[in-house]
């Protein structure tokens, strides 16, 4: 197995938060838009229906694709896969579980991509803890 080091983490990574930030305003915005050009003045509860979508999209991005394929969009561009150290696909627990940690420790998170530097599989902190890797697809 070859594993993913860290430019090619960060670069999935970035492009990930390019389709997030841009599926989130669409997620956010377009319903309410779209209501007030054919009726007027969107209902609250649309408004905050949409607020609670935009806010889980990202933790259901994450965690579906790593649960499904191990791969997000940007894992794609960069041609990497998430798994289990044996490089069996994670499961929706373990997906879901390493994606809210992931996006509640953001900071945490970034920080401990320095641990792929010095390991030989180029496992971050929270792969040591989510038992992941991230492999070359």
């Amino acid at each position: 197995m070859t594993y993913a080091g860290l430019v090619t983490r960060l670069v999935g990574l970035v492009v990930d938060v390019a389709v997030l930030t841009v599926a989130g305003l669409g997620v956010s915005v377009l319903p309410g838009v779209a209501w007030q050009q054919v009726l007027g003045t969107p209902p609250g509860w649309l408004t905050a229906g949409a607020g609670i979508v935009a806010a889980v999209l990202p933790w259901a991005y994450f965690t579906v694709s790593w649960a499904l394929t191990g791969r997000t969009p940007g894992a794609m561009v960069v041609g990497a896969r998430t798994a289990r150290a044996g490089g069996a696909r994670l499961s929706f627990w373990r997906a879901g579980a390493r994606a809210l940690v992931g996006l509640l420790l953001a900071p945490v998170w970034l920080v401990g991509l320095v641990g792929t530097l010095g390991d030989d599989r180029r496992r971050a902190w929270h792969d040591r803890l989510f038992g992941s890797v991230v492999l070359r697809a």
